[in-house]
Order: C-alpha cells, then structure tokens, then sequence
C-alpha cells in the first residue's frame, strides 16, 4: 500500500520515526520489504541518482512495484533521495515517488532557497511532497564526498524563514551525523542542544535525520578479518541518540551505510570460508535473510513496529495522484 509521507510524517511526529533505506538490488528490496510486512512497520523506499544510474531508474521502480504484490501488506512510499532539479523533475514527472529531496544545501543560503522553490512548485502541482536540506553534512557516499571541515551545522536561526520561503514539507538538517562509515570527531554526535532550537523553531515541522546507521564495530572487524580493509574506528549515531532524536521532531531516519556493511561482510566471508563457490544465489539467499532480521530491528528501535495497522485505521490513507 502506498501512503504519503506527509501522512506518515502526521502519524508518527513526536512517538517514532520512519525508516527510510536506501535500495539498489534486488536482494535489498525483498529483504525490506518482507521486513516490513512482518513487523507491521511503514516505510519508506529511497531511490538515490546512484542508485538510478546503476540499476536505471524502470528497473528499480519495477523492483519495487513487484515487492508491493509479492508483501501486500508492506505500507510505504518511495523517495527520491540527494537529487537536484534534474533528478527531482524526472521523478516528478514519473508516477513512481510519493517525494523527492533537493539537495542545494552546499550553495548560499538564498540560492537555496530559489533552487527549492523551484522544485517545490513543481512537485506541489503533482501532490508529490518535497524533503530540503540545510547545513552540510560529512562523510562519504555514493558520490558524496565532503570533509569535515567544509561541513556545517544547520543554523537554527535559518529555518523557520528557509521553510516559510520555499513551502518544502520535511528539513534534512545537518547535527553531528554524518554520511557513510564515517569516524565523529571527537565522537561527539549528535548535538541535541542545536536540534532542540530547530524543533523549538519549527515546532510541529518534521525533522530529517541524514546518516542515521549505526556503523556497527563488529562488523567492520568481522569484513577485515575476511579480507577487507575498512578503517578502525569509525562510527555510526549509537541507537540511544537515534530514539532521543525522535522527542525532538525527527520523523525520517536514514539508513544505507549499515546495510552495504552488511552486504559486505556476508559475502567476503562466504567467499573467504568456500573458495570453491561462485554462486551468487547462496549468499545472496543470506543476505535478505540477515537483512530481514536487520530492519526489523531497525523498526523495533524506531517505534515503528505495528504502526501501519495504526495508519490502516485511520482515513486518508491511500496516496492518489
């Protein structure tokens, strides 16, 4: 069932969180997907330019449509996530998002603003809600790539008039989480004195947590002692500060670098424990199973589990063009 996120955002701001997972494969998608359906947790699917290019951008759609009558009972919505105007009106234009994210957080305040306008227009014509962003966040991934110091906190001062301005629906903001497997400085984390401000200013606007994986120690160790070579130390938002976020407006979580971790470490170590093996289908098989148990977890910290029966009962629920 496809909802809208402003309806999911309505339900869940303040009790818990959506979890919004990027995809690329197949594999990805049955294992959210089946995850989904069995927690009774909404969703949300995020489709990246990377993603797009890699897979094309009817092959994931297709994907996605298909795991929607293999699990009917997985309620979601699907997202366009890090594009520019490019990106953003081609999805628009499409039939498949529910939402799209313009990403002109790396530009000056007001060409920020003049670049979200644009889309917001554009996508509000097309009852499809629009996620911005404001301040910069570090790390890598996908093609992603910003040190720390050319990173910025969001000004909360900023968003109050950011949002009015271009009429966006969600706010990525930029509080100590970061992109990829990347290592805090100083471990600090995220700064909940600075999302405190932003909720007080936007009271009742929902909040987007970019970076939001846990980067769990134990599997980069367990990748490298299969052959990999990750950097030691690096780390994710531990859980306690994901599930304190949501009392502050967060109502998206994004999540994509646990799972390529995950990935990474089933299949360096199938290959490490059977060389002789060159099938794709076995660790393949393990991979949505293990990726399964991962999301529902993942719903379970986010208060998400058995929130869509919720949703269910209650009206407007079904997304219409």
């Amino acid at each position: 069932m496809i909802v809208s996120p402003k309806i999911f955002f309505e339900h869940c701001y303040g009790d818990y969180a959506i979890a919004a997972v990027n995809v690329f494969t197949m594999e990805q998608v049955h294992g959210l997907f089946s995850a989904a359906e069995r927690a009774n947790a909404p969703f949300m699917v995020q489709l990246t330019p990377v993603a797009r290019n890699y897979a094309h951008a009817s092959m994931l759609s297709a994907m996605i449509a298909t795991a929607a009558k293999i699990y009917p009972k997985a309620m979601y919505s699907v997202h366009l996530d890090h594009g520019n105007e490019e990106h953003a009106f081609d999805a628009i234009s499409s039939i498949d998002y529910q939402s799209v994210m313009i990403d002109a957080s790396h530009d000056d305040f007001e060409t920020n603003v003049v670049r979200t306008q644009a889309v917001v227009e554009k996508a509000h014509q097309a009852n499809i809600a629009v996620e911005a962003e404001l301040g910069v966040l570090a790390g890598v991934e996908d093609d992603l790539d910003i040190s720390e110091e050319h990173s910025s906190y969001t000004r909360p001062s900023e968003v109050a008039t950011f949002v009015k301005a271009t009429g966006c629906d969600s706010l990525a903001v930029a509080v100590g989480t970061s992109h990829g497997a990347y290592k805090f400085s100083g471990g600090q984390g995220i700064q909940f004195h600075i999302l405190k401000e932003i909720q007080d200013r936007l009271n009742g606007f929902p909040i987007v947590l970019h970076g939001g994986s846990a980067v769990n120690v134990k599997e980069i160790e367990r990748i490298n002692q299969a052959g990999g070579k990750l950097t030691e130390g690096a780390a994710g938002v531990v859980p306690e500060e994901i599930v304190e976020s949501i009392k502050y407006g967060v109502c998206k979580i994004n999540i994509a670098t646990d799972t390529r971790l995950l990935w990474a470490r089933i299949h360096r170590e199938f290959f490490k424990d059977s060389p002789e093996s060159f099938d794709p289908i076995i660790p393949g098989k393990v991979y949505i199973q293990e990726y399964g148990r991962f999301m529902q977890e993942k719903f379970e910290l986010l208060g998400a589990a058995g929130k869509a029966e919720k949703i269910k009962s209650g009206n407007k629920i079904v997304f219409n063009r």
